[in-house]
Order: structure tokens, then C-alpha cells, then sequence
């Protein structure tokens, strides 16, 4: 059963469980399966009990990853994970970019700074984030290229716009620039 922030899932002793789920979980595509694999961790405090579940294990990590950061709680790690992958808020945190996380309900600029600070150092080697690795590589140089534009003086949505054609993995941060100068000259 489906409710605002989460299911009930109901166990074989006929026992229901609220669980409250990300917005963009695929548990949601689930419900009325005879079986479903929930991660799950439970949250107690003084005047409350709550379930939180998530369909992988990488997310679960995220969550419990996200509520470790000074001033985020349960609510706002799982409005992060609502709006943004896994993925997607890793590479926020390395390429030092808190933006995307303050798309969250409830995450403001300094929220979302303070968590890009503090979990920078908690994400792990690069062995953790191998899938990010050639990503990293790959979008480093457009990102540095970027912070140059700017500080040529171009506004961050020119120097994106400039870059955003320019798909040649294998360019250097320098042949990014010259590239996307040549561009806006033309334009």
C-alpha cells in the first residue's frame, strides 16, 4: 500500500510496517509483489519510530552518510535521495558543487555546502567510486575550463553554454578553453 512519503509493507504474519521511501524509489513500481527487498534502517527518538527504506544498499548508505552531516536529518537526507541518484550526489560532493543538492525540499545553500565539507572526506578511496572515475576524469577538465571562463569574466551559464557542444573526451582543461573561446567569438 502506497501513502504520501512511503508504503506499508506488510509481512507474512499479516504485521504492516510504514516505511518511508525517496520520492524516485523504484519500490514504488513494487508494491503488490509477493516479495520485495527492502534496505531498511529505523530511526527512534524520543517521541518517534520511523522506518526508512530504500531498494539498493548504496542508497541506505547515502542516507545514513547524509544524516551525519551537522543539521541534516532524516527528512532532508531522503529529500536529497528524492531528487538526486546516488551517483549524482557523489559527484556533487567531489566536484565540490553543492547546486544540485539544494533542489532538496528543505536543503538551503549552506545545507548543502556544509554537506559537500563534511562528507568529501567520508566518501572513500577512489576504489569506492570507481564508477565515477573516468566520469571524474572526463568532466574535471570541462569543470576546470568553466572556472577559467569565469574568471575571464564570462557568467557561469555563457562559459556552460560554450562547453556544452564540446564532447572530445581526450581534450586537455587548455583545448577546452581555446575551443570554447573560439565559439563564443563566433558568435
Amino acid at each position: 500500500m502506497k501513502f504520501e512519503g512511503g508504503i506499508v509493507i506488510e509481512t507474512t504474519d499479516g504485521v504492516g510496517y510504514q516505511v518511508f521511501i525517496p520520492d524516485n524509489s523504484t519500490l514504488y513500481s513494487k508494491i503488490g509483489k509477493s516479495s520485495v527487498l527492502v534496505y531498511t534502517t529505523m530511526i527512534v527518538r524520543e517521541d518517534d519510530i520511523s522506518i526508512y527504506g530504500f531498494a539498493e544498499k548504496q542508497s541506505l548508505d547515502m542516507f545514513q552518510k547524509l544524516r551525519t552531516v551537522n543539521g541534516v536529518g532524516a527528512k532532508a537526507a531522503l529529500s536529497v535521495l528524492s531528487v538526486l541518484p546516488v551517483n549524482e550526489i557523489k559527484k556533487a560532493i567531489i566536484f565540490d558543487d553543492p547546486t544540485p543538492l539544494t533542489r532538496a525540499s528543505g536543503v538551503g545553500k549552506k545545507i548543502a555546502q556544509r554537506i559537500v565539507l563534511e562528507l568529501k572526506d567520508k566518501l572513500g578511496d577512489m576504489g569506492e567510486l570507481s564508477d565515477l572515475a573516468e566520469q571524474v576524469g572526463a568532466i574535471s577538465g570541462k569543470a576546470e575550463a568553466i572556472d577559467a571562463l569565469q574568471g575571464l569574466g564570462y557568467s557561469r551559464s555563457e562559459a556552460v553554454s560554450a562547453l556544452s557542444g564540446i564532447d572530445d573526451e581526450s581534450l586537455t582543461t587548455e583545448d577546452y578553453i581555446k575551443q570554447a573561446l573560439r565559439g563564443i567569438s563566433v558568435k
